[in-house]
């Protein structure tokens, strides 16, 4: 029993989601999505919610429908309000620009880093050191953000890098100078 896939999904007034040929078309102010529906469980669109019913006695039935479910729900929620992630970058001389749909990253390398941003995701830079992406496709969003992270991920002894704004770096020790009677 997934507790997931039991739960409806309600559509606000602004989104209009469609049903077509085994695909759940989402549409809303932020943008388009739409996701392959597995032939496994079937989806019933009633007034302005959605549920999944799926056959409840085969276990990766259930597992498939709690995340078709959070699927559909992450494209309603992103095509309407859209998600967003913080990028800080710690270090000196560390700083990030943007250039159209390029991001220049200085990362402490002998050169500079230029990644290109995927077609729905877009960027800010409020100041040098942070980094705001903003998509409706929230595993684009994620991915984005992880490759840009990959480039310098946050060491442990000075936490330099690069880091989520709200990610908490588990800082070590330095190594400690021998003793003088050593």
């Amino acid at each position: 029993m997934s507790r997931v896939a039991k739960s409806p999904i309600l559509i606000p007034d602004n989104v209009k989601l469609a049903i077509e040929n085994g695909k759940v078309i989402v549409e809303g102010p932020k943008g388009k999505d739409e996701l392959i529906i597995n032939k496994d469980i079937s989806i019933i669109h009633e007034d302005n919610s959605i549920t999944i019913k799926y056959d409840e006695n085969i276990s990766s039935h259930t597992a498939i429908a709690g995340t078709t479910r959070s699927l559909i729900n992450n494209m309603v929620v992103g095509v309407d309000v859209g998600f967003e992630k913080k990028l800080e970058l710690v270090g000196v001389g560390y700083r990030a620009k943007l250039n159209g749909n390029t991001l220049d990253l200085t990362l402490g390398f002998s050169h500079p880093i230029k990644h290109q941003l995927p077609e729905n995701v877009t960027a800010e830079t409020p100041s040098q050191t942070e980094i705001i992406l903003k998509s409706h496709n929230k595993q684009l969003l994620g991915q984005t953000a992880a490759e840009i992270r990959a480039y310098r991920p946050p060491e442990p002894y000075k936490g330099k890098g690069v880091k989520y704004a709200d990610e908490q770096i588990k800082r070590k020790e330095a190594k400690k100078a021998a003793g003088a009677g050593a």
